[in-house]
């Protein structure tokens, strides 16, 4: 005969296969779960437009981050049109980032359209206007080349971090501690570039390139500039311009011009040519990088980048 206690115990035994079974199922509804919002546990997926804004993601993001930078060495972001390709690398990414003020011309539809989908920042967006430069040419609109003057572009740091924040919250002091260790990173290299200019003689810091994006640069650290091209690489020089610049260089004497590595050089080449003519030899100083960063240390960072523009620049024009 059966006691109670043995009864108990069966129905314990056979309750024990219900309750494993209720409990596996609890923990794959957990894992299926949508993951709480900033509690990633991978990296931050984000494509950048320039090689620039890809650096500052990366110094801000750190290891967090995996950063895909649209357009490489020598591409230039005035004339880039995405491709399919490329639009899929957009919208696979987290967060979208790039230049604005226009840099990016052809892409402002895109980047409207995925902002209805996920966060896009452009880096330039809260830099006060009164510290851009509105060529007249622009008709209203500003120089984007902001990244000639290092410390505007270190400006350009908080909005980084905040939008990293902002698809990773949890890490937000992680970020914004980075951005203030490259803000000062980037004080001392502005310091650096304004010491090495001032060590070419006044009267030689004219520099000439092949389009208009060095005005930041030559309003921060005191040098003449002039572009054969405009600010933007959209419209082609015409003869009258290679006349005029080539008249400059004769008139003032200058030793040295510019080509640059994201446009073509066949342009300021005739601007060469056209100044021999007029009695003055002008060699090429060498080539900048303007609108895009190099494809090998140090130049594939911004502040190996700009070192490199200063060297080539205080050597030819010393």
């Amino acid at each position: 005969m059966r006691s109670a206690a043995d009864d108990a115990t069966r129905r314990r035994a056979r309750a024990w296969p219900l309750a494993s079974l209720v409990m596996l199922l609890l923990a794959l509804l957990a894992a299926c779960a949508p993951e709480a919002k900033g509690a990633r546990t991978g990296k931050v997926r984000v494509a950048a437009t320039t090689g620039m804004v890809a650096d500052l993601a990366k110094r801000v993001g750190g290891d967090r981050v995996e950063v895909d930078a649209l357009m490489g060495p020598g591409v230039d972001p005035h004339l880039f049109t995405a491709s399919p390709s490329d639009l899929e690398r957009l919208r696979a990414a987290d967060l979208v980032l790039y230049s604005g003020r226009g840099l990016e011309g052809k892409m402002g539809d895109i980047f409207t359209s995925l902002a209805r989908k996920k966060p896009v920042f452009a880096v330039t967006e809260r830099i006060a206007d009164d510290r851009l430069l509105s060529p007249p040419e622009l008709q209203g609109h500003f120089d984007p080349h902001v990244w000639f003057d290092v410390a505007l572009w270190a400006d350009t740091l908080p909005v980084v971090a905040e939008a990293l924040s902002e698809v990773d919250p949890d890490r937000a002091a992680e970020y914004r501690a980075r951005a203030d260790a490259y803000r000062t990173e980037l004080q001392l290299l502005h310091d650096e570039v304004r010491a090495a200019l001032a060590t070419v003689p006044k009267e030689r810091r004219v520099l000439i390139t092949s389009h208009d994006a060095f005005r930041y640069f030559g309003r921060a650290y005191d040098l003449e500039v002039r572009g054969l091209q405009g600010v933007s690489t959209v419209q082609d020089a015409g003869v009258r311009d290679v006349q005029d610049l080539a008249t400059l260089i004769a008139a003032r004497k200058i030793k040295a011009i510019f080509v640059e590595t994201s446009v073509s050089e066949a342009a300021i080449r005739a601007v060469q040519h056209a100044a021999k003519d007029k009695g003055q030899d002008v060699a090429i100083g060498g080539r900048l990088f303007s609108d895009a960063m190099g494809d090998r240390p140090p130049e594939d960072t911004y502040p190996g980048m700009v070192r490199a523009n200063v060297k080539t620049i205080v050597e030819a024009l010393r």
